[in-house]
């Protein structure tokens, strides 16, 4: 995923909208990712709505931790989001644990995949934000 020079930098993630209308976010690799990061991603996020809710793709290819605060802010659970469903590309072992624990515990209030493809994952929520 390559990040634009118009990408939102925040600590830990670049964030962007595409011409297509999702919401990308990419974590910077080696992040570890507490609430106070996890806050300040989530606005960078939000500040892409502008009355109608977007798909979400997050790139957590490359992260090394995040904490339960942090996996309970993007679980979008108890509070207000531009996004009406986000897919979660993961490569490494560290990602898929962290991905298959905030899929179980923290039940996202949205539609939420984990896909290993950017494509399939591009594809799926195409899908979503035509229903």
């Amino acid at each position: 995923m390559e990040i634009p020079s118009n990408a939102i930098e925040v600590t830990c993630y670049h964030t962007w909208q595409g011409k297509d209308g999702v919401v990308r976010t990419k974590v910077k690799p080696g992040s570890e990712v507490t609430l106070k990061e996890a806050k300040e991603n989530s606005g960078a996020v939000n500040s892409f709505y502008y009355g109608q809710k977007f798909p979400l793709l997050v790139d957590a290819r490359g992260i090394r931790s995040m904490t339960r605060e942090a996996r309970n802010q993007f679980s979008l659970r108890g509070r207000d989001s531009g996004a009406k469903a986000f897919a979660i590309v993961i490569d490494s072992a560290i990602s898929k644990v962290i991905g298959n624990f905030f899929m179980g515990i923290n039940k996202p209030e949205v539609p939420a995949r984990l896909f290993t493809s950017e494509a399939d994952a591009l594809k799926w929520l195409m899908q979503i934000d035509k229903e």
